[in-house]
């Protein structure tokens, strides 16, 4: 059995990405049973660098495949912000409600209320023995107040979906059945699943 380090400190990611490959014959490990390696500093400018950034790093660091994804937030008002940066858009890492108060705040200081967004993803995967490959995903939506629902992370309680039939409805309203057919990460992490499928992992 293949074994895949998903190289995030990030419960909520690894609870979908472990759900998202549960259909394939691969052990997920994750940093937790690599404790003593430090984390790489993520100084690409776009979220395939990232992803491929971190991915590598941590392949090499253990030896084992490993797998990482840089994803975020572009506001459409906002000019794209906080993009790459949406991890730490407060100005510290993985505040998620610092980050939230700051993205209704620079709507509100624009006199807005609301704006179109997307959440944008890039999984990488680098093979033990070097190969990589890389896929990405995208889910529209709009960020306003109210925030609801409890499930999720991040952005998710204020990003309103609205594709299909889930339109309407915050990420954070989402189950992780139903947040698997539309998530950024999710449709990333199809077309990354058939990518190791068709090399027959």
């Amino acid at each position: 059995m293949l074994k895949i380090l998903m190289a995030t400190g990030n419960q909520g990611k690894l609870r979908e990405m472990r759900e998202l490959l549960s259909d394939l014959p691969v052990e997920i490990l994750s940093l937790k049973d690599f404790p003593e390696i430090p984390e790489p500093i993520e100084d690409g400018e776009t979220f395939e660098a990232n992803s491929l950034l971190k991915a590598r790093y941590y392949r090499e660091k253990t030896g084992c495949a490993a797998m990482a994804d840089d994803s975020g937030l572009e506001v459409e008002a906002l000019g794209g912000a906080p993009g790459v940066h949406s991890a730490r858009f407060c100005g510290h890492h993985g505040d998620d409600e610092a980050n939230n108060e700051k993205l209704m705040a620079e709507l509100k200081a624009r006199g807005l209320a609301e704006s179109r967004a997307a959440y944008r993803c890039v999984l990488s995967f680098v093979g033990a023995d070097g190969r990589e490959l890389t896929a990405s995903g995208s889910c529209e939506g709009v960020v306003r107040e109210p925030r609801r629902g409890e499930n999720g992370f991040g952005y998710d309680p204020y990003f309103y979906v609205t594709e299909g039939k889930l339109s309407g409805r915050t990420m954070a309203q989402l189950t992780l059945e139903e947040k698997g057919t539309i998530s950024h990460r999710a449709r990333a992490m199809e077309k990354l699943k058939k990518m190791l499928e068709e090399s027959a992992l």
